[in-house]
């Protein structure tokens, strides 16, 4: 193993663009690291001098046609001597591991989560071809008939109502994308019209009915009691910085965490997800095969309402615990632009939700540390980086060839 290992290792390039570029990324990542503890250097010569060599790395790799991995290290290196430069400055008491930095990585998966969900939705609709910028009210379709549906179970299923509120929040998202795909797919409506439509027909709904339902008193507060229950690991509890984070978390980033791995052996592994690639690609040359191109996207539209609306009930049930209207705020849009930064694929899709969900838990710190100004900044920098994803600086992200367009059978 250890000859195999050798073996593969010299076979590496290790001065190739590609190398160096990884390298960079890497590098980037240190110059942030070396100003937490144990380490917790307190000079800023540190970050900034590994911060710019990640970014020679990554503008070297960039010249030599490495575009992505290039821009990641250059990004790397920027990031790294942002966050570095400013964890040196910070008092000890901020720099404490344990406390705020295991605390900011368990918000950043609970603020990633229903970004997952929205994301990991529309990756099965646009696959199919079908474009779904009703993400957004998917999601607050779920998170509505999600803490409502528990409510109302709550009086004769007790702690297990939150089940319920999950089942009927998915089928609402259900109706929701069932309504998209007849105007997408059979009255040919734009895709982008429909889609908006569909927002604001659930914005619409879902505040009307939380008044008439909820009035000036809002939900009820005892939803903790039986909203989405955490799931303990015990003993991960005492590891080192890891324990605090993945040793308490909901059940439903496990779920979205599970989500993932199905997803990718289904769309990329088995003879469904061919399926499902090839009407997106080419819906033509599909139909001739034999594979109803109608089916499929109605499938993959239908099942993206389910899987977003999902999201839309953790945010209600298992997150804040109440609903107000409008309560998403965005992020479906969110999850919409992590699925073009993560190139419709789910892993990747899932970093950009991690970056997303890290500068929303780091916009919530911030301001304690540094001021409001900073806790701005941070809000606005998923946007931000949507606009880096759409402009395609990071490595051009190609949408599935048929998304979009109405298919025509002949």
């Amino acid at each position: 193993m250890t000859a195999a290992l050798a073996a593969r290792l010299g076979g590496i390039r290790w001065t190739s663009p590609r190398t160096v570029g990884i390298g960079g990324i890497v590098l980037g990542a240190l110059a942030f690291w070396l100003a937490l503890p144990p380490l917790a250097s307190r000079t800023a010569v540190l970050p900034l001098a590994i911060g710019i060599v990640a970014i020679f790395a990554g503008i070297w790799a960039w010249t030599r046609d490495e575009r992505r991995v290039g821009g990641g290290a250059v990004a790397a290196g920027l990031l790294g001597i942002v966050f570095g430069v400013l964890a040196t400055r910070s008092s000890t008491a901020h720099l404490d591991t344990v406390v705020v930095w295991s605390a900011l990585g368990a918000a950043t998966l609970r603020y990633a989560t229903p970004l997952t969900f929205a994301a990991i939705g529309g990756l099965y609709c646009e696959r199919s071809g079908v474009v779904n910028v009703a993400l957004e009210g998917m999601l607050l379709t779920g998170a509505f008939f999600g803490i409502w549906g528990a409510v109302w179970a709550h009086g004769w299923a007790g702690s297990a109502a939150w089940v319920v509120g999950l089942a009927l929040g998915a089928l609402a998202g259900m109706a929701l994308a069932a309504i998209h795909a007849v105007w997408s797919i059979h009255l040919k409506v734009d895709q982008i019209i429909s889609g908006t439509a569909i927002n604001f027909l659930a914005l619409g709904i879902t505040g009307y009915l939380f008044i008439d339902k909820y009035g000036d008193t809002g939900t009820p507060g005892n939803v903790p009691d039986y909203g989405i229950p955490d799931v303990h690991i015990g003993f991960l509890s005492h590891w080192y910085f890891i324990g605090p984070i993945i040793g308490q978390l909901n059940l439903m980033i496990w779920l979205s965490i599970a989500l993932l791995v199905f997803t990718y052996v289904l769309v990329f592994r088995t003879p469904f997800g061919l399926r499902l690639r090839a009407v997106g690609e080419h819906p033509r040359a599909a139909d001739t095969v034999g594979i109803s191109v109608y089916k499929v996207r109605y499938a993959a539209v239908i099942a993206s309402g389910a899987i977003a609306a999902m999201g839309g009930a953790y945010l209600s049930l298992g997150f804040v615990h109440s609903f107000n209207e409008n309560m998403t705020a965005g992020q479906g849009f969110i999850g919409l632009a992590a699925l073009v930064f993560g190139k419709w694929r789910p892993f990747p899709t899932w970093g950009a939700t991690l970056l997303f969900g890290f500068s929303s838990a780091l916009a919530d710190r911030l301001p304690n540390a540094y001021g409001n100004q900073w806790g701005t900044l941070f809000q606005a920098l998923p946007y931000f980086l949507t606009l880096v994803a759409v402009a395609g600086v990071i490595g051009r992200s190609i949408a599935p060839a048929a998304s979009g367009r109405p298919y025509e059978k002949q």
